[in-house]
């Protein structure tokens, strides 16, 4: 990907949702709501705090996460839609066990 982001702002790709509920129900496109969930595609260096040191961010390219419902800026980089948000508006990591990577 040819796009850095700066300081403290994280581009993040959407994980799609499931097209079904757990009952069966296929789910239409006019009725989804955007994924909640995302995977960290690249990060910024990071942001300097009051003594001008470089704070390295929490998050790291490859972590999935979950963000607010309107966080972020919505841009299309090399195709792909992306989302460019600050690392405030992540709310966590989602931490994936050894036994579902097995199983993904």
């Amino acid at each position: 990907m040819g796009f850095r982001p700066l300081h403290d702002r994280v581009v993040v790709k959407r994980i799609e949702a499931e097209q079904k509920t757990a009952g069966g129900i296929i789910i239409p496109d006019t009725v989804k709501e955007k994924p909640q969930e995302g995977e960290v595609v690249a990060v910024g260096p990071g942001i300097r705090n009051d003594k001008g040191e470089l704070v390295a961010l929490d998050v790291k390219a490859g972590d999935r996460v979950l963000f607010g419902k309107w966080s972020g800026t919505e841009v299309k980089v090399d195709g792909q839609d992306l989302l460019i948000m600050k690392e405030s508006d992540i709310l966590g990591v989602v931490e994936v066990s050894a036994s579902a990577k097995k199983a993904a």
